[in-house]
């Protein structure tokens, strides 16, 4: 099935769908499809229906009787009955979707989460119909798709009645920071970084902005206010509701408080338990939840095993807890200009610098392979301890060689990142100096050094050291 021009780029998770979709030559799939909401997951799904002449069913909040009614009716469209069939149970409705004739398929159940939250058996219910289609030999294709993370993630986890019974499970991610500038039709580097700060890859925020784009860098501060910070604007609340959306949260007010430690800069554990209050044992839970839920992620420090860092996943959240959530009230009130000036420095520190510090990361990981001498077998950030002077070295981008049984990781690359500061000889001795002190642990004789600026290099840096400035990061946008 060819792709309809209508969709931007996705090209792998279409071909991924339309794989699925193809005859199943007697046997039953099921695929899962997941991610974060607004990623156009159910506009992939709804074209694949339509092409494919399938079923597509979305589900929403409601009870299991109207659910029960809405799914019947779905069924009756795309039967073209004159009357849609009725359903008492899910276990009728599973059982009669499953008599449909194969060809009429692919199956898409979108939402499940609205429904598996009234009706917790049908996942149960699923299991034993396709296990039953195995044994007829029917080549019923179904897809299930949710938004909710936590719940798709277990789907398929652990004792759970599906596990080991997909043969597709797709999540559909925010796009890269080079494809997010090209679909909002930016091809200014700096403008790109600060518009990705705010908004990151999610699709749905050009729609929800009513495409209303910066024209350029001196039109960043005037779209911010017209767009994410205006009370009529739909992305002016949409960060809020990404938690409150997650089927797993209950005291949200604690969720929040947690997600505003980790997005002021407090990582570890025990950071964000003196932030809200609590002791590092009594958020243990919520962290995780946040982590399945895709809004936290957790990063090992590559060179010490047992420390890790949380950082939120989603520049909203990050942009909403650092901007909007200390002056919610003002905001509301119409008093935007004002917040925003206020704000606008901590915004430049708190969101944009740790922002640019990810992109950096995915540069290197996008990167061709000859930039470090090979390819890179893992990349992240770390801190190295220098005991005689009673300090650490904060390594903003460390990329390493796969690991090789009985012999020392290749350290590749040594990264330091700055948004707002010209790179110069100091930075580069930092570098020097830390590479000096991991050479007793890792290969550090091709470690090349570098240096990744958003506002350019001082004149006299050393032409050995790997300059990476906004036009390199972008390259591919000229």
């Amino acid at each position: 099935m060819k792709k309809p021009r209508r969709i931007f780029a996705r090209d792998d998770e279409w071909n991924h769908l339309a794989r699925f979709a193809a005859p199943a030559g007697g046997r039953p799939r099921l695929g899962v499809v997941s991610g974060r909401r607004r990623q156009g997951k159910t506009y992939l799904l709804q074209a694949l229906a339509e092409q494919a002449g399938g079923l597509y069913f979305g589900a929403t909040e409601a009870t299991e009787t109207e659910s029960l009614g809405l799914f019947a009716a779905a069924v009756g469209a795309h039967l073209d009955l004159a009357a849609p069939p009725r359903f008492d149970s899910w276990d009728d409705a599973v059982r009669f979707l499953f008599s449909l004739d194969p060809e009429s398929g692919p199956f898409v159940i979108d939402e499940l989460p609205y429904l598996t939250k009234v009706s917790p058996a049908l996942p149960s219910i699923l299991q034993r119909e396709l296990d039953q289609a195995v044994s007829t030999g029917r080549g019923t294709s179904l897809l299930l798709c949710g938004s909710a993370m936590s719940v798709m993630g277990g789907l398929l986890s652990g004792s759970a009645p599906l596990r080991g019974r997909a043969s597709l499970e797709l999540i559909v991610r925010p796009f890269d920071y080079p494809l997010a500038a090209e679909f909002w039709e930016l091809t200014d580097p700096r403008l790109a970084v600060l518009v990705h700060a705010v908004t990151g890859g999610t699709p749905a925020y050009r729609r929800f902005v009513g495409d209303d784009l910066p024209r350029s860098g001196d039109d960043f501060d005037a779209w911010v206010l017209r767009t994410v910070l205006s009370p009529v604007n739909p992305l002016f609340r949409e960060a809020r509701y990404l938690l409150d959306e997650e089927l797993e949260v209950r005291d949200s007010a604690l969720y929040h408080s947690v997600l505003a430690a980790v997005a002021s800069g407090n990582g570890t554990r025990g950071g964000i338990a003196n932030y809200v209050g609590r002791k590092a044992t009594d958020i243990g839970h919520h962290l995780m939840v946040l982590e399945d839920s895709g809004l936290v992620r957790r990063h090992q420090d590559v060179f010490r095993a047992r420390r890790s860092t949380y950082r939120v996943a989603e520049p909203l959240v990050v942009f909403y807890q650092v901007v909007m959530r200390p002056q919610w009230g003002l905001l509301e009130s119409g008093r935007a200009q004002n917040v925003w000036q206020a704000a606008r420095a901590r915004f430049l520190s708190q969101v944009v610098g740790p922002h640019f510090e990810q992109m950096c990361r995915d540069f290197a990981l996008l990167a061709p392979a000859d930039l470090f001498g090979e390819l890179p077998g893992e990349i992240g950030s770390g801190v190295v301890p220098d005991h005689s002077r009673r300090t650490q070295i904060e390594v903003d981008v460390v990329v390493l060689a796969p690991a090789v049984p009985g012999q020392r990781r290749k350290l590749l690359s040594l990264g330091e990142v700055k948004w707002g500061e010209t790179m110069g000889r100091r930075h580069v001795e930092r570098l020097d100096r830390a590479r000096h002190l991991l050479s007793a642990a890792y290969d550090t004789s091709d470690t090349v050094l570098a240096c990744y600026s958003g506002a350019g290099f001082e004149p006299d840096l050393d032409p050995k050291v790997l300059r990476i400035g906004l036009d390199d990061l972008y390259r591919s946008l000229a």
